[in-house]
Formats: structure tokens, sequence, C-alpha cells
């Protein structure tokens, strides 16, 4: 992989730092919203981009709209932020900040498995790819912290935070809130090496493209179309925030 491009943006991303601290607070905001927005849509949130801004921002709910989806919304901010704690505390990355970040992801939504492993084997739809049993789930996470510990200094952060990303929903750990969860540990792994969060999008070929190339790492042991696709969401970041305070 040829992370040439991401490297001068990020140089470029460092050379402006400190960043003005309004400029900072408004990329905050408007990541914040898209952020979860893209991230409860790829799942089948059916709230718009305006009705997640309204929701998160002023507190509203929006007319038939389930009970669920405005959780979705409250929740997914409750951990952009616990996130932004971990990385400005320099937290190690641990299982214990993986099941916290699932908690905040499916409280009032599912209590009872909110950050807790699954207890149930289960099957993903649409893809060839079988998660472990769940007897092994804690040995599994145990082996993905230990990978990320030995990897953290020799890999690419993009790359590994894509990867990161893809083993986590390998073994996919909980029964519900994998996904989410994927995309906020990825971008604590970015956000720790200094990047941006990088947004996944959930307009319908963006998505399509994302499930697609996880199933061709899954099925086709072939990591780079992901990786790929990550890098693009980091560059797309870089540039904005780049934009925004140049």
């Amino acid at each position: 992989m040829n992370f040439t491009k991401i490297d001068l943006l990020k140089n470029e991303l460092d050379k402006l730092r400190p960043l003005p601290s309004a400029a900072v607070r408004n990329l905050e905001q408007v990541y914040r919203v898209e952020w979860t927005y893209n991230s409860n849509a790829i799942e089948g949130n059916t709230l718009t981009l305006l009705e997640t801004k309204m929701v998160l921002e002023e507190g509203l709910t929006i007319g038939g709209k389930k009970l669920r989806e405005h959780f979705e919304v409250i929740n997914h901010s409750e951990a952009i932020s616990y996130v932004q704690d971990v990385v400005s505390r320099n937290i190690e990355l641990s299982e214990y900040v993986i099941k916290s970040i699932h908690h905040l992801v499916l409280k009032n939504i599912d209590d009872e498995n909110a950050g807790r492993y699954r207890l149930i084997n289960v099957m993903i739809s649409g893809s060839q790819h079988t998660p472990p049993h769940f007897a092994v789930l804690s040995e599994k996470m145990e082996q993905l912290i230990q990978w990320y510990d030995e990897q953290k200094d020799k890999l690419h952060p993009v790359e590994l935070a894509a990867e990161f990303h893809f083993r986590f929903v390998y073994i996919h750990p909980f029964s519900d809130g994998n996904g989410r969860t994927a995309r906020l540990l990825m971008n604590l792994i970015l956000m720790n090496y200094g990047y941006p969060p990088a947004i996944v999008k959930a307009a319908n070929e963006a998505r399509l493209k994302y499930y697609e190339t996880l199933e061709i790492a899954s099925a086709g042991n072939d990591l780079e179309p992901f990786v790929q696709l990550i890098s693009v969401c980091v560059e797309d970041s870089l540039q904005k925030y780049i934009g925004a305070v140049k």
C-alpha cells in the first residue's frame, strides 16, 4: 500500500498546528453529526443528516421515527465523547475500552448485552464468513489487543486502524452494534496518531463498497481493497481539516 499522499496531507495539517480553537470546535461539531449520521445509516437508521443534527444539537425528537433510532444518535455521540477522552488522556486500547464503547453504543437499546461479549453463536447476513464460537471470544479479543500492541509501531497508522476494524468485525464479539463499535475503534486509533476521524459514507454505492471490501477481506483473505477504501476516507478528512483552518 502506498500512503504517500496521506503522509503529505498529514504533514501539511501538522504544520498548521496548533489549530485555531474556533475552527477545531466547528470541525468537531460538523464531524460529530456526520460521523453519527453515516455510521448509524450504514446500520439501517432512517434519520436523515439534518434530523440527526436536530436530535444532537437541539434535543428534538423527530415525529414518526422510532425511539431506538433517537437513542442510536444520542448514544453514538456519547461514544464519540468517550473516544475523544481516551485519546486526550492517552489511555491504552484495551478490552475494557472496547466494552465501554460498546456499552455506550447499546445503552437504553439493549442494556442486557451492552458492553458484554455475546453468549450466542451468530451468522452475518450476506456474508460467507461465520464468526467464531462464543466460547472463544475472550481469547480472540485478548489476541486482538496483543496483535495491536505488536503492530502499532510497525504498520502505517491508516493500515493499522483499517486492519484493526477488519479483525474486530471478523471476530464479531457482540450480538449487536459491532459495526458502529468497529468504526469508533478505527477512529480512536487514527485520532491517537493525530489524524481526524475518517467517515465511512452511508450513501448506497459507498455502503455497498464498504461491505464488499470487508467481504473480500474475510472470504478472500485480501485486505488491500478495504485498506484502500479507508485510505480514501482518511484523505477526505485530512483535506477538509486543512481547508477549514487554512
